[in-house]
């Protein structure tokens, strides 16, 4: 009985360490103890519906990758951009660097190649990232002189401890399984059957065929499609945007793009509410000094085929337009 209560606690503890430790986590992901709980797209992970449950595609490589190209290509982006959506083969460049939004990290410009730096930015995050100076991609004349002073090992395991959302990553580590995801459905199809009610972290359409994030739907929000948006909050976008573009042609980039990827309901739901056409109103800006890749009219064109039935991101038919839409734009 010792030892089964010894075995007990040991195995509580190490969940327990993965709830606080990112480092935990993965290492336990990797053994197959835990799920990859987003593998159904992280809409259904937050409603548990059924009916919008639905793998996550592997989006067909393109390639493209050259170590010849002439342009060396950095990214400004936040999760549609991530390494497993996007990477260097899916442009004709010889130099590919995503920056993540809040995450600055430093390059190095080559001046024998064209350098192009890509601001991309889902809609509801537009407006909070272009509140301040952007600063994300910070500019080295040469980074081999400037090393990040490396952190001790207390630094390193204070910064792998998250406490402030260790209810959540325990909640994945315990419950990421199949078998919990049964149990959460039974529970969410019971509860919107007979109530009418579904997670607060999300919101149905009308007509029942898609779901969004709730804060995308919530006018109360800032990051909603139908958030108040006067001109005045347009223009401090627009002016925000020409100074950043400013600034890195100034340090040393040839050329600077904007990307708004709309948010779902902009898309499939946007007679919603008063929609606050916030893509178009920047992008259409007379003030607006960067050139833009409008994937906004496109996705309007295929509405049904560009969102994720279970997921926030794009299909592998949206990532294709993107991309498509990019190219053409930025000549890689």
């Amino acid at each position: 009985m010792r030892y089964l209560r010894y075995t007990i606690l040991l195995i509580a503890s190490v969940f327990w360490a993965a709830g606080l430790s990112g480092t935990v986590s993965h290492w336990l992901y990797e053994q197959g103890v835990i799920a990859d709980d987003y593998r159904y797209g992280d809409l259904y992970r937050l409603s548990a519906l059924p009916q919008f449950k639905q793998p996550q595609p592997t989006c067909p490589a393109s390639n493209r990758a050259s170590d010849t190209a002439a342009t060396h290509l950095y990214l400004l982006g936040d999760s549609f951009t991530e390494p497993e959506r996007i990477s260097r083969n899916d442009f004709s460049v010889s130099h590919f660097q995503r920056i993540k939004w809040d995450f600055p990290q430093r390059v190095q410009l080559d001046s024998t190649r064209r350098n192009v730096l890509l601001i991309e930015s889902v809609e509801r995050h537009l407006r909070e990232h272009l509140s301040r100076p952007v600063r994300e991609v910070m500019i080295e004349t040469d980074t081999t002189q400037t090393p990040t002073e490396p952190l001790a090992w207390y630094q390193r395991v204070y910064h792998d401890f998250h406490r402030e959302d260790v209810e959540e990553r325990l909640e994945s580590a315990l419950f990421s399984q199949d078998w919990a995801f049964w149990f959460k459905e039974k529970k969410a199809s019971l509860t919107q059957g007979w109530f009418d009610r579904v997670s607060t972290g999300v919101s149905v359409s009308r007509n029942r065929q898609a779901i969004f994030l709730h804060s995308d739907a919530d006018s109360s929000v800032m990051q909603s499609s139908f958030s108040p948006l006067t001109n005045r909050d347009v223009d401090a976008v627009v002016d925000s945007l020409n100074a950043t573009a400013a600034y890195y042609r100034q340090a040393g980039f040839d050329a600077v793009y904007l990307s708004i990827i709309p948010n779902k309901i902009s898309i499939l739901e946007s007679e919603r509410g008063s929609y606050n056409r916030l893509i178009e109103r920047v992008q259409q800006h007379p003030r607006l000094q960067v050139p833009v890749v409008n994937v906004y009219d496109a996705y309007r064109q295929n509405p049904q085929s560009s969102y994720l039935k279970g997921d926030t991101h794009w299909t592998c038919e949206g990532r294709a337009t993107w991309l498509a839409l990019v190219r053409q734009k930025l000549g890689v």
